[in-house]
């Protein structure tokens, strides 16, 4: 019972990564440079990169468990999107307040917990 429980939290916090960072990644590689690098002390083909890296983790917190091909794959992809949390935050926290760094945090330790659950059980 215990496991059910685990396993369906996992699925509903992957799920709901896995939409922000496609939304997130998706936004940094349709809009133009200028409007990215507006808001950002970042290079244009750095951020797209990030982007890229985005998507590419959202699709791998979700696939490879579903599918059952590679399950190992998914804490791997929320490891590396936990990587890219901890520099989003500290470029965050560098910008200014640190309220608004909050919120990559948090996903990052959201991240982490997928990493960290799935890979007990994958």
């Amino acid at each position: 019972m215990r496991f059910k429980r685990v396993n369906m939290t996992l699925w509903v916090v992957q799920g709901l990564l896995a939409a922000l960072f496609l939304f997130a990644g998706g936004m940094k590689l349709v809009l133009p440079v200028e409007a990215l690098t507006g808001s950002m002390p970042l290079p244009g083909g750095f951020l797209r990169f990030i982007g890229v890296a985005e998507v590419l983790g959202a699709v791998g917190l979700i696939l490879p468990w579903f599918l059952r091909i590679y399950p190992g794959l998914t804490p791997l992809a929320a490891a590396g999107l936990v990587i890219i949390m901890i520099g989003a935050t500290v470029v965050t926290a560098m910008g200014g307040p640190l309220a608004p760094a909050l919120v990559p945090f948090i996903v990052g330790v959201l991240a982490a917990s997928v990493a960290y659950g799935r890979w007990g059980l994958a």
